[in-house]
């Protein structure tokens, strides 16, 4: 699927280097099917340094997502920084199977670079998504109040019960 305000037209280009920015919102991940997110604002300046045979993109991408906490499931804005360099080369046909490098047809003209802002955007997001809230106590949630109540309650006094078990090596520790 191609995304005209992706694309950038290398063709007409010099050699050297050129600065394309893409602001990218919760629209663009909803082109991908992508739901993960309740809503996006991120830059993308992209990097292009075009030579005679090959081209080199630099991506750097910033800006946040709102997310659900992964232990409340309360939305927030989870900030997001992510790099990516891409080498584009030209062959025979057309293959994306290395990470670092691209190679497009000879005779292409524009490269739609929506793919790679959308794989580091998401990739930028921590795996677990933990409300700021919860880490420094100023989120007041029911399900955090639920989960406070269910935690296991220290005994009174504090006595450990001692397990005839591990007496025996214990000894081993102190019988050197």
């Amino acid at each position: 699927m191609k995304q005209k305000e992706y694309t950038i037209p290398f063709s007409g280009l010099k050699q050297g280097k050129h600065n394309f920015n893409f602001e990218i919102d919760k629209t663009f991940f909803d082109s991908f099917e992508y739901d993960d997110f309740n809503d996006a604002k991120i830059s993308v300046a992209v990097l292009l340094n075009k030579a005679s045979t090959m081209m080199e993109l630099d991506f750097e991408a910033s800006g946040s997502v709102n997310v659900n906490c992964d232990i409340t499931s309360e939305p927030y804005d989870q900030a997001i920084a992510s790099e990516l360099r891409l080498i584009v080369k030209f062959g025979d046909e057309y293959n994306d199977e290395d990470d670092e490098i691209l190679i497009l047809p000879h005779g292409e003209h524009e490269l739609d670079t929506a793919q790679f802002i959308y794989e580091m955007s998401v990739l930028a997001v921590p795996q677990k998504r933990v409300h700021p809230g919860i880490a420094d106590g100023t989120l007041k949630s029911d399900v955090l109040d639920r989960l406070q109540e269910l935690q296991p309650k220290e005994k009174e006094g504090n006595t450990e019960e001692n397990d005839p078990r591990w007496d025996e090596l214990k000894k081993l520790l102190t019988d050197k």
